[in-house]
């Protein structure tokens, strides 16, 4: 339901206003589905009792009144704990004369006239999963345009279906020039007010001849004065655009009263008001229905697109404007210097990045400017001495800056590839409007500036596929060029790419590496990486974190480093924040690469910048080792395997309540069942039940009816599968479909594990206990081996080469386990492991009731319980050196060189023994 329709409904409940059923047709309106209202009529999901009340949990309290002070009534609401015990979202109430209500989640509150509904049903979005974006700073124009536009939109499409894709394009470059009107006439572009006002008095009301107008009125947008011929002068006062933003000819969709009215309301905003590098993906959003769920405003927000431009160039750059401050030849080759600079975003999206990125060079050259304008003042004669110190190749552009004042920083600067219609266009368009803001701006601060009008060609924003696009020549390298690559290019791991995609990757990489387990961006880091090699050239990107974790790093970061490429700074893994209030949980880093330099590299962790001398593939401060998935350990350590698989659509595994009743009606049953176990329910000191069935036993088993029915829904279901090899286990049905249990007692590690825990919850199963894939066992009572991986060097190992679930740890044995290097320890060591290992489990025991979640806890943990790890910590240390370790970085540098050590010698010895393996067969044919 969009919001058009849903403002439909609001007035007609007004108008045909039922008091008895008014919440139920309120909430009707807003999409919520009918079988939800009939359990509030009947009292399921309603809380209160009392008549002319209505408490949905967590969605809102609904007070009828008569005979009392509104105002009264909701102020004692907002303090009422029964109510606020149940978080309703939204607080109301009315006597039908008034209409008072609470947004609790946002803080704002509605006090209007219950006829006044209608024009406040936006209030209420939230009710039809439309949340409002809390934009920067919180602007009120930003909201108002986005709700206004989408209005518009829906309108329009009512009205216009487009059904094919030139339809779709010519409703996306109608929009946008809709948008540059809308903004132009009130920023001075156009004569104030002059594009809405000319609509209300030229056209007619119900929208029949508006789409004439406005073809006409496009046309003469993109016509210079003299050959406009005799015009109106409502129509010549509209300024020549040029720029090819009205050039080419498109459909004007018809209009009728109410979609006439929406582009008024729209034209009556201040669009003054609206930021122009949000500007793009907030209109975006309006034209993307998946999108429009969070009324769109998902645009990364200025903080997180600064912290990869400054570290990339712009603090370069002020570095140099701080050196130069005094001198003007350095002032005047730094604004020769931006004119040079070329930033290329190849998944622009509508252009945030390069948006601001332009502003911010743009705000950098009139800070310059203003320095030389100042000591020009301050020194007597200093056009001539110094125009005569300048290189003849930049003294028309210093001449040009001293005496014309001049931006030279050009559109024809900026680059970008998007592959999405839509943002293509609002790109370039984001980018002219940025340009007329800073125009502003540049006039304002220095007194004149470049015009605005007629604009320039600003073809450098390719309609593309960028995988599948040659760089160069979107963004041609020129000498004397200075490159910039950044962005926040699309994530999407190995297993959720669709066939396009991974034939994107194919063509990528075609068989220069392994690229299948890779991510979606990997793909952009290896055309970047290939882009910039041996010339003045850097990028930084935005992404998952998994890039530089677990098995991914082996992959990818080898071929960036054999190009002779570092990581200049890094960003380790944060919470991506964008300025919307339904973010999603993405955790990412941003790695800035460039060509092998001695100049200072930064790691940027909780907001510190610390200088370093080397930052790996695993964004911290050492070599550039790459760790790599191993089948077996590194250390004397016995095997980590992974649980059993059911692979049964669930019809193997059982609750506790279904096991009762099962054993209940078949005590033959019980011989067939196993606790069964995975990382949740070992976390949690919880389990179900799985039907672990002997093949010699299979008859038997079968003949028991309930069992009968599972075993074949697990046969339909494997047959059912479009893997071969899942296909081939329906022989077998009554198996899991991977099995790996070994009958003795094991030690269980979790396969997740929250990043918050100082340690890796671990800890024993029986020999009848089945553990699932979801985590791992080693088939071992041995207590060292506890003690070794219960260990904070273990949790230092795990933190940096883990793959990551969000922010927690995705434990694997390939990376985890089999690569920890851990010295050969005596018998004595062992034994003294054990002791501390047995301090462990017994304060354990002292809170038996409590589940090794509750007990992992960092905030919760029981301090006898963390003093016992502790000590443990010490003795597993001791193994490593005597000395201990002053902190983690120091833990993971020792760890490090070990390893390093470790896989030496192995390769040692397995060149030593392939050399003697040769000698004897030589001998032996000799």
């Amino acid at each position: 339901m969009n919001i058009v329709q849903i403002e439909n409904n609001v007035a007609e409940l007004v108008k045909t206003l039922d008091r008895n059923d008014f919440i139920y047709q309120f909430l009707l309106a807003y999409d919520t589905p009918k079988s939800i209202i009939k359990r509030l009529k009947e009292g399921a999901l309603n809380l209160s009792a009392t008549a002319g009340e209505v408490l949905w949990k967590k969605k809102l309290f609904f007070k009828v009144i008569t005979g009392g002070d509104t105002h009264e009534t909701i102020d004692e609401l907002q303090s009422d704990v029964k109510v606020n015990s149940h978080a309703p979202r939204f607080l109301i109430v009315t006597d039908y004369v008034s209409f008072l209500a609470v947004d609790n989640k946002m803080g704002d509150t509605l006090d209007i006239a219950f006829d006044q509904l209608p024009q406040h049903f936006d209030f209420f979005l939230p009710l039809a999963g439309m949340e409002k974006a809390q934009l920067k700073l919180e602007n009120p124009a930003d909201v108002k345009a986005a709700e206004k536009m989408a209005k518009l939109y829906d309108e329009i499409s009512r009205d216009n279906p487009a059904e094919t894709a030139e339809a779709v394009h010519s409703l996306n470059v109608f929009l946008s020039r809709l948008l540059f009107c809308f903004f132009a006439e009130d920023t001075e572009i156009f004569p104030t007010n002059l594009f809405t006002n000319s609509i209300k008095s030229h056209t007619q009301a119900d929208g029949s001849d508006l789409h004439i107008y406005l073809d006409r009125l496009f046309e003469i947008l993109n016509t210079d004065y003299p050959e406009r011929g005799e015009l109106p002068e409502f129509l010549n006062a509209f300024p020549y655009v040029n720029g090819g933003l009205f050039r080419d000819s498109y459909p004007i969709p018809v209009f009728r009263y109410r979609s006439h009215a929406a582009i008024v309301e729209c034209g009556e905003l201040n669009w003054k008001d609206i930021n122009p590098d949000i500007f793009g993906s907030m209109i975006q959003a309006v034209v993307s229905t998946e999108h429009r769920g969070s009324m769109g405003m998902h645009y990364t927000s200025v903080p997180n697109i600064m912290k990869v431009i400054e570290p990339l160039f712009l603090n370069e750059l002020y570095k140099e404007f701080e050196n130069g401050k005094h001198q003007p030849q350095k002032l005047t080759n730094l604004l020769y210097r931006l004119s040079r600079i070329k930033i290329f975003d190849p998944a622009c999206g509508s252009g945030n990045f390069l948006i601001i990125a332009y502003k911010e060079l743009r705000l950098l050259e009139i800070k310059i400017i203003q320095r030389l304008e100042f000591l020009q003042q301050a020194t007597s004669g200093f056009e001539e001495k110094q125009l005569a110190l300048i290189p003849k190749a930049q003294q028309s552009l210093a001449a040009m800056f001293q005496k014309q004042l001049f931006s030279n920083i050009q559109l024809n600067q900026f680059y970008g590839i998007e592959l999405d219609d839509f943002a293509h266009e609002v790109a370039t368009l984001s980018l002219w409007l940025a340009q007329h803001q800073m125009n502003m701006r540049f006039k304002e601060v220095l007194g004149q500036g470049n015009p605005t009008l007629p604009l320039r060609e600003s073809g450098n924003i390719t309609h593309g596929n960028a995988t599948r696009l040659n760089w160069e020549e979107v963004c041609p390298k020129r000498d004397g060029d200075e490159i910039y690559i950044l962005g926040n290019p699309p994530y999407l791991g190995f297993s959720l790419q669709n066939k396009m995609q991974k034939e994107d990757m194919e063509l990528v990489f075609s068989n220069e590496l392994d690229y299948k387990r890779l991510d979606y961006i990997s793909c952009w880091f290896f055309k970047a990486t290939k882009y910039i090699e041996t010339i003045s050239a850097k990028y930084s990107f935005v992404s998952t974190n998994s890039i530089c974790q677990g098995e991914q790093v082996a992959l990818l970061w080898p071929h960036i480093f054999d190009r002779s490429l570092e990581i200049e700074f890094a960003h380790q893994s944060f919470k991506w924040n964008n300025n919307a209030r339904s973010n999603a949980a993405v955790f990412v880093v941003i790695v800035g690469v460039r060509n092998v330099s001695s100049r200072d590299k930064f790691i940027f962790s909780n907001g510190i910048a610390k200088k370093v001398r080397n930052i790996n593939a695993y964004l911290i401060a050492e070599r550039n080792t790459i760790v790599e998935k191993r089948g077996t350990p590194l250390s004397s350590l016995p095997e980590m395997i992974r649980g059993d698989m059911p692979i049964d659509g669930g019809n193997l595994i059982l609750s506790e309540d279904e096991k009762i009743a099962l054993v209940d009606a078949y005590p033959g049953a019980q011989k067939f069942l196993r606790k069964f176990i995975g990382a949740v329910e070992f976390m949690k000191n919880e389990y179900r039940w799985c039907l672990w069935i002997n093949p010699e036993l299979k008859d038997e088993a079968v003949s028991i009816l309930p069992v009968k029915d599972r075993i074949k829904k697990v046969r339909e279901m494997r047959l059912q599968s479009s893997n071969l090899s899942t296909q081939l286990l329906a022989d077998t049905p009554y198996l899991f479909g991977q099995i790996r249990h070994i009958e003795t007692t094991s030690i269980v590690v979790p396969s997740t594990t929250s990043e918050r825990r100082n340690y890796i919850p671990i800890g024993y199963s029986d020999p009848e206990t089945i553990i699932s894939n979801l985590a791992y066992t080693i088939p071992s009572e041995s207590p060292h081996v506890f003690a070794i991986i219960s260990s904070r060097m273990h949790m230092v190992w795990v933190k940096t080469f883990a793959g990551r679930l969000k922010s927690d740890f995705r434990y694997s044995s390939g990376m985890c386990y089999n690569t920890f290097p851990f010295p050969a320890i005596s018998k004595t060591q062992r034994e003294d492991l054990s002791k501390f290992v047995y301090r462990v489990l017994e304060e354990r025991e002292i809170y038996s009731e409590r589940s090794l979640s509750e007990l992992y806890d960092p905030q919760k943990m029981p301090a006898g319980l963390l003093a016992a790890h502790e000590q443990l910590d010490f003795a597993v240390e001791r193994c490593y050196r005597s000395r201990p370790f002053e902190s983690d970085e120091e833990r993971l540098e020792y760890l490090f060189k070990l390893y390093e050590q470790m896989i030496a010698e192995e390769k040692l010895n397995g060149t030593i023994f392939q050399v003697k393996k040769e000698k004897s067969k030589t001998l032996k044919n000799a």
